[in-house]
């Protein structure tokens, strides 16, 4: 069936009849199903990749305190190592790890903080979902309509600037960005907008006043985490959209006397969406993890700078929790865009 018969003069996608639903349903349970095995094997590899490097946590704790004038004897290290667990081989370590989180979930404890993964994860998982969910529905309000306007619009004087922001926000790294904006703000508005908020604030419960302290500083990651997004989506959109402009089924919506603006926005931007539909994969996963640079320099309480430093320090437990719930976000992002996308476009859907 041409992709114009069925899509493009109608109000909507046509609805997939009850075998085209059950056909979708047994398809997303497979996929869940294969989910299971595949989180499993990723968890096991990626537990077995935070341990190749040379030495362990004991190791690079050792080393943190020689950096501090402070030592530990190589007796006092081994009782580490027995008091940790670390001498097992890394079957016997795994599975006591999985195995907790399986039937009890119990993630473990942290071997550097001395505190439940789960406790460390999760404190900091509401500050970090909330930035990235800002910063990704920022990048689609800026990426979206831009993208479409630069596709109808083509080879304008907006066009041309919108190609140019395109490539400086690609080009430009995203903590050189903060570092920039951190420090205009500091010279020409004398505000310190380090950190989610002001000093006085850290540590002291929520309330309007902090909040209103918060939302001073949070402009900043969202700005910078959404250039770069917007940037590489605004070119995708054009693409998408100026290879759907010239299809058949538009010069028919337009034959029929439909306006700009509905045959647009009504057919081909929905196709077009595609590939922000497809990002799911591994939206989901950066909504966990943030982005760990920015969150460095701009010094974020969120989930990034917490995975950064246990990978440094071979903290087997919370980074490998980490990399398993990033695993669990990404095959759920995967099985919800494959979805999505069966449901938006009836191409896929009928193939």
């Amino acid at each position: 069936m041409p992709y114009g018969a069925g899509f493009a003069l109608s109000d909507g996608a046509p609805a997939p009849g009850k075998t085209e639903e059950k056909r979708m349903l047994g398809y997303a349970v497979r996929r869940l199903l294969w989910a299971i095995p595949t989180l499993i094997f990723v968890s096991f590899i990626a537990f077995v990749i935070i341990q190749l490097p040379p030495g362990d946590f004991v190791t690079a704790y050792a080393a943190q305190l020689r950096s501090g004038g402070e030592y530990i004897t190589e007796l006092q290290e081994e009782l580490m190592r027995q008091q940790y667990g670390l001498n097992d081989p890394i079957l016997v370590q795994y599975w006591r790890w999985i195995s907790n989180i399986i039937f009890y979930g119990d993630f473990g404890r942290s071997l550097e903080w001395n505190a439940p993964v789960s406790d460390l994860i999760w404190d900091r998982l509401g500050l970090t979902l909330a930035i990235s969910t800002l910063s990704m529905i920022f990048t689609w309000m800026i990426a979206i309509p831009v993208g479409v306007y630069s596709a109808t619009r083509q080879y304008s004087v907006f066009d041309y600037v919108f190609t140019v922001f395109g490539f400086l926000g690609k080009g430009i790294p995203d903590f050189l960005l903060a570092l920039v904006l951190m420090w205009m703000t500091f010279v020409w508005l004398n505000m310190d907008v380090g950190g989610l908020v002001s000093p006085e604030f850290q540590g002291k419960p929520w309330d309007f006043d902090k909040f209103v302290n918060m939302l001073s500083h949070i402009w900043i990651p969202l700005v910078v985490l959404a250039t770069g997004g917007a940037a590489g989506l605004i070119r995708v959109m054009r693409a998408n959209m100026l290879d759907e402009l010239r299809k058949p089924y538009v010069e028919t919506a337009y034959a029929q006397g439909f306006s700009e603006r509905t045959v647009v926005w009504r057919y081909p931007v929905r196709v077009a969406l595609n590939p922000f539909i497809s990002t799911v994969g591994w939206a989901l996963p950066a909504l966990f993890s943030g982005d760990v640079i920015t969150a460095v320099v701009l010094n974020l309480p969120t989930t990034g700078p917490l995975l950064l430093q246990a990978l440094k320090m071979q903290d087997m437990y919370l980074a490998g929790s980490f990399i398993l719930i990033l695993s669990v976000f990404t095959v759920i992002g995967t099985v919800l865009s494959d979805i999505l996308l069966a449901l938006s476009d009836p191409r896929i859907r009928f193939s």
